[in-house]
């Protein structure tokens, strides 16, 4: 063999040496780079069953309460993804709360957040309200049965309202997702929950005194447990084997 070769080799093998010696040297990755890598992937098929639940209250000072509670759940038997919406009311004392007369001022860049926004204002005295977002995570070998189908299916752009003495509440299919919006009566505030484009808002606004709100999303994600067989792992490598023809 040439001097040449021999003389390449022995430089290579010096290289690699001073490499072993170094140790491994993590990058330490930035919070925007962070950002972009967490929680976009899953393996395919490892998700059975996905779900949504919403559900907006109003419960004045007399009692009186109205809300709404929309559900959609998705698994491998779902044949088209729909929410079925149940609107919620109850009598009180049959008196009417005074009008409420505080001012909430400004707001109008919340409409336009991104990402998950919560927010309480309050000009009233003695009320309670609540901005609620849970997410459960389960494993199970197989998807849960459906949940029973109650009440109305809310089609694309269709609005299902309900009212009493508390207020109105109106359900609607905006934005590729579902808005929940409740107008209490006699100046009390509004209420406002909306999951769509990507975000969560639940938004309040309380003018009068002695309300109760409460909005709530829970995200219930099943996950499968079994082991992935050889065919569906040697698919996912074939895949990624995929991408040295462009470079990767």
């Amino acid at each position: 063999m040439k001097t040449s070769y021999w003389l390449a080799a022995a430089c290579l093998a010096a290289s690699a040496s001073g490499y072993a010696n170094a140790g491994f040297k993590p990058i330490e990755l930035k919070d925007h780079e962070l950002a972009e890598l967490r929680g976009r992937y899953v393996m395919p098929g490892r998700i059975i069953s996905f779900g949504i639940v919403m559900s907006s209250t109003w419960r004045n000072a007399s009692g009186d309460l109205i809300g709404a509670t929309t559900l959609m759940q998705i698994q491998a038997s779902t044949v088209k993804p729909q929410f079925y919406v149940s609107t919620i009311k109850e009598s009180g004392n049959g008196s009417t709360p005074p009008s409420g007369t505080g001012n909430v001022i400004g707001g109008a860049g919340l409409t336009t957040t991104q990402g998950v926004t919560q927010t309480v204002r309050a000009a009233g005295d003695g009320n309670t309200a609540y901005n609620n977002v849970a997410i459960n995570v389960q494993e199970a070998n197989q998807a849960p049965a459906p949940s029973p189908v109650q009440g109305q299916v809310l089609t694309s752009g269709q609005t299902i309202t309900d009212s009493n003495a508390a207020g109105n509440v109106a359900v609607a299919a905006t934005g590729g997702g579902v808005q929940m919006a409740i107008q209490a009566n006699n100046n009390q505030g509004t209420a406002m929950q909306q999951a769509a484009q990507g975000g969560l808002v639940q938004n309040t606004r309380l003018l009068g005194n002695s309300n109760r709100v409460n909005n709530l999303t829970q995200l219930n994600v099943v996950l499968n447990n079994n082991g992935r067989n050889a065919g569906a792992v040697n698919c996912n490598l074939n895949q990624l084997k995929a991408l040295r023809s462009l470079g990767y």
